[in-house]
């Protein structure tokens, strides 16, 4: 499954480096993704809405094991 997540990130990637951010993958824990935001996702005021309703939105669509998407 953590090839699977790592792929779906991927394929969002684009997206947020667009922005001038970025996403990294940290670890899984049981069905958990953990991710660390980088770049302008790190400071921004709206990376918690990137996170939930775009990242972990994308995540669970490709990877239906997946629970949530964490930022840590």
């Amino acid at each position: 499954m953590e090839e699977e997540v790592k792929k779906a990130l991927d394929d969002i990637r684009p997206a947020l480096q667009a922005d001038g951010g970025d996403v990294e993958y940290v670890e899984m824990d049981g069905d958990v993704v953990k991710v660390r935001l980088t770049g302008a996702c790190g400071g921004c005021p709206m990376a918690t809405l990137t996170l939930k309703n775009g990242i972990e939105v994308a995540v669970k669509r490709k990877v239906p094991g997946v629970s949530s998407v964490e930022a840590v």
